[in-house]
């Protein structure tokens, strides 16, 4: 499985048989969103930021909870609170499982909820772990930890941090990666079989891909 970084919170997930998915395209929000075809595409709620279906040349369109199969990926989608106040600030937003190939990939949408056994519960774990770090409209960095350290993944991605050119009032991905001892980076992530300890991936944004 191949994961390529289209910005803010999404991402282009490209499975061995050949199956693409895409999560939350984002509208305009300062920055670019590339140009991409996939087979379905994932929205973890309604806000401009992470609905832009539009763009995105995709079959099918994932927005609500549920057990989906397309193409051999098999996912689930999983409610969660996108605030500390029980969803009674911002609502609620989805977090999505991908499970193929032996492997299973978390999108944690917007989540702001803390961190608990409860949640931890109802995720499950994860072999990727794709996560919001910025703060103010998810969790940020600190918590953003304490959800690492739960789930556990063989791989860590941060996403949904302040960026060059992006409009959206959030933090950057420096405090949370300050936080691991050891952070790589890369354009493309290839993940063939869970490996030990979680290694912390500071993604690039890529251009056009599909």
């Amino acid at each position: 499985m191949k994961i390529q970084y289209l910005g803010h919170s999404s991402f282009f997930l490209h499975f061995e048989e050949g199956t693409r998915i895409v999560t939350d395209p984002f509208g305009d929000v300062g920055i670019p969103m590339p140009k991409v075809s996939a087979d379905a595409v994932t929205v973890s709620h309604s806000h401009y930021d992470h609905c832009n279906v539009r763009g995105v040349r995709a079959l099918l369109v994932l927005d609500s909870e549920g057990v989906f199969d397309v193409r051999g990926v098999h996912i689930t989608s999983i409610p969660c609170d996108h605030d500390g106040a029980g969803g009674a600030e911002r609502g609620k937003t989805l977090a999505f499982r991908f499970e193929a190939e032996g492997l299973t990939v978390l999108h944690l949408g917007d989540v702001g909820e803390p961190c608990t056994a409860e949640i931890l519960s109802r995720l499950g774990k994860a072999d990727v772990l794709l996560i919001p770090v910025g703060g103010h409209y998810t969790i940020g960095a600190r918590e953003a930890k304490k959800y690492v350290e739960g789930i556990k993944p063989s791989v860590c991605i941060p996403m949904h941090y302040k960026v060059k050119g992006l409009t959206v009032d959030i933090a950057g991905a420096e405090e949370f990666l300050s936080l691991f001892a050891e952070v790589s980076r890369a354009q493309t992530v290839t993940v063939t079989e869970p490996k030990g300890e979680t290694k912390i991936i500071l993604m690039e944004r890529t251009g056009d891909v599909g």
